[in-house]
């Protein structure tokens, strides 16, 4: 295995970890909320009553993309998997997601900042499964996807 060196951006990833830290500690301070993600969207796709403070949320995800360009050139993107792979994937994520009764960030951010047991073995599991895929499909697998 080799590194790329060039590739390692140590400084922009504490960047971004600091932004979403402030922007869950934010919501949570002002608004009571948890800014998980997967919870935000299924409470829109629910029709609950507070839905301006989520379509902003959502909002904001979606055009942090266009706030980059100002400040950097946009990476490319490069995706190796086709659409029946994709779709298994997204299919799994959001399936994951129901079992566990939220997502990376729920969990994994917001949940394990508030020092919950609950958050902290759904962030294991998920990131073992995570891992334990990444091995298979690009050690056990090779080839075969």
């Amino acid at each position: 295995m080799t590194i790329d060196w060039a590739a390692f951006t140590p400084g922009s990833a504490l960047a971004g970890g600091l932004l979403i830290g402030l922007a869950s500690a934010t919501l949570l301070a002002f608004n009571g909320r948890i800014a998980g993600i997967s919870g935000i969207i299924g409470s829109l796709l629910n029709h609950r009553r507070d839905t301006l403070w989520r379509l902003a949320f959502i909002g904001g995800l979606l055009m942090s993309p266009f706030a980059w360009k100002v400040f950097a050139v946009m990476p490319t993107i490069e995706i190796k998997a086709d659409y029946p792979s994709l779709i298994t994937a997204g299919l799994l994520v959001g399936l994951g997601t129901q079992m566990a009764s939220g997502c990376t960030s729920g969990h994994g951010v917001c949940g394990l900042s508030r020092r919950s047991i609950r958050s902290l073995t759904a962030t294991l599991i998920f990131m073992t499964a995570g891992f334990t895929t990444v091995f298979l499909i690009r050690h056990l697998l090779v080839g075969q996807f």
